[in-house]
């Protein structure tokens, strides 16, 4: 038999933290072949992410990799090679899609310069053969006006249009091994689609291997020819993945199998008073492009007359393909985005014409967990701070009641008071959503805006945020708008369903009928690839 192209042998790695040194992986070994894609799950905080930055070389500075670790890669010993050695292969022999796209993604950069920056890297190319190579990479992972796109910044696009840019940057220079970690979390279902039958093509066309990262098991059933299954930073089982899914082996294995979101919304009140109503939100951004000599203008309208109305106690989910305006509206609602026209009314006070100042003594009642926890999270400041800068600025309790707030936080999200002495980086993505989830909870809002809060999660601690969030909502009567592209999650936690395409929606009602029945082609294709049961 031919040698695995990549072959991971006895990795260990641990971090020194302030409260010690944190064992995160422990004697990892896999392989995988050219042409063959091997699935690497598990619950956040397994080791799956810091076995590939192990693999690529970027682990943390506090980092200690152990003896006998290995990585051998086309019959080299990667894990001897130099800082600069290693450089030379980083993104054109092997590419990594990372989790998070907008802290992977420079801000002050446009994104042509930056797909364009990793092509340049590696091979000698004109400056406007550059620029046709990027387009059409950007046209490749199916991202909408890529002429358009290519002078935007990051901050301009949705989360599942920055993972695109990610995954143009990391096929750009068609690299032997693909790393990809959690590569379709931020895109909505059918996209997802898409994307993964794009890597898979791109796959054969150039015999590439694939690690894939994911917690998504619909996803490793579609695309994986083997498994790796990891729970605290050991591999628990391995095999086909035919055959792991078939006769799952391990308790461990079994329970990931067997988790999905479950359930359906209680019932609601129909007497319960409004919290939050925005009626007929409007709101057009401007897209510039051309060159210095020859710039034009674009209106791009992301919201278009678009109504929700909130009651006490009810969740209302908005679903839709990324940039269809769901996290605008959202915003636009609570004053945290660009608001235009429309009229919007909290607990009765209308609010679209608030300053800054008029709009503070509302702040602490309406909160927003966002879709990228690690920069919303302010990575100079440790969880106990992060958690109790809210408490402090709107001077809520003393230092002993503010303690207990934050402790009870990080036990609603099934957290570890642990981590309160440690910074955000110190934790895995799914640890940061809980994170993020338990400094907003910490303020006792009556509403709170949930933009994709489950979509880094795995599928066990998902049914676990899930049910907390049912939880909340029952003990504080907490109303919820929950922007989601996962209608599975949708389905079990919201009473009615938002559904929006190009700025506009295109269907609204319960959500077990639209769901159930919907009444125009873009939900039913949206409803046939959350639902579509993979063999």
């Amino acid at each position: 038999m031919t040698e695995p192209l990549l072959s991971v042998e006895n990795v260990a790695v641990s971090f020194r933290t302030a409260v010690g040194v944190t064992e995160a992986v422990k004697d990892v070994s896999y392989a995988v072949n050219r042409g063959e894609t091997l699935a690497v799950v598990g619950e956040s905080g397994s080791g799956k992410s810091v076995t590939a930055r192990a693999i690529m070389g970027m682990l943390a500075p506090n980092a200690i990799v152990g003896k006998d670790t290995r990585v051998m890669f086309d019959g080299d010993d990667l894990s001897t090679w130099s800082e600069l050695e290693l450089q030379r292969i980083r993104g054109s022999r092997i590419s990594m899609i990372f989790q998070e796209p907008l802290t992977s993604l420079n801000p002050v950069y446009k994104i042509g310069d930056q797909v364009g920056e990793i092509i340049r890297v590696h091979r000698d190319i004109s400056k406007k053969d550059l620029k046709a190579e990027v387009i059409r990479l950007l046209t490749e992972v199916q991202l909408p006006d890529p002429e358009q796109r290519y002078s935007q910044y990051p901050h301009e696009m949705s989360g599942g249009q920055r993972q695109r840019v990610m995954i143009a940057m990391a096929l750009a220079n068609n690299p032997d091994l693909l790393i990809a970690d959690e590569p379709t979390t931020a895109l909505d279902v059918t996209v997802q689609a898409e994307i993964l039958s794009l890597l898979k093509s791109l796959q054969q066309k150039h015999n590439m291997a694939v690690v894939l990262i994911t917690h998504d098991l619909t996803v490793v059933s579609r695309v994986s020819d083997n498994v790796v299954v990891m729970r605290r930073g050991e591999v628990v089982e391995r095999g086909a993945t035919a055959e792991v899914f078939a006769n799952p082996q391990h308790p461990y294995t079994k329970h990931l199998i067997e988790s999905e979101p479950k359930g359906l919304p209680d019932p609601l009140d129909p007497q319960a008073a409004p919290v939050m109503e925005g009626t007929d939100i409007c709101v057009t951004f401007q897209l510039k492009g051309g060159g210095f000599f020859n710039p034009t203008t674009k209106d791009l309208k992301a919201v278009d007359h678009v109504s929700a109305l909130v009651r006490r106690g009810e969740t209302v989910g908005v679903v839709g393909e990324s940039g269809s305006g769901k996290t605008t509206f959202a915003m636009s609602l609570i004053r945290l985005g660009v608001y235009q026209q429309g009229q919007i009314t909290f607990q009765g006070d209308r609010i679209e014409t608030l300053n800054r100042k008029q709009l503070q003594p509302y702040r602490t009642r309406m909160q927003v967990v966002f879709q990228d926890p690690f920069s919303s999270l302010n990575p100079r400041m440790i969880i106990r701070q992060i958690l109790e800068e809210g408490l402090i600025v709107n001077g809520m309790g003393s230092a002993r009641d503010r303690d207990t707030a934050v402790r009870q936080a990080l036990d609603d999200v099934q957290m570890p008071h642990s981590a309160l002495d440690r910074f955000p980086h110190e934790f895995s993505g799914g640890q940061r959503q809980r994170l993020a989830i338990a400094r907003a909870i910490a303020l006792k809002p009556e509403f709170i805006l949930l933009d994709e809060p489950t979509s880094a999660l795995d599928l066990s601690i998902q049914a676990q945020i899930i049910e907390l969030l049912r939880d909340l909502r029952r003990k504080h009567g907490l109303s919820y708008m929950f922007i989601s592209h996962d209608l599975k999650v949708v389905q079990a936690l919201c009473h009615n369903v938002i559904v929006m395409q190009h700025g506009k929606v295109m269907e609204a009602g319960p959500t077990d009928q639209v769901l159930t029945n919907p009444t125009t082609a873009y939900t039913q294709r949206l409803v046939d690839a959350a639902f579509k049961v993979v063999a």
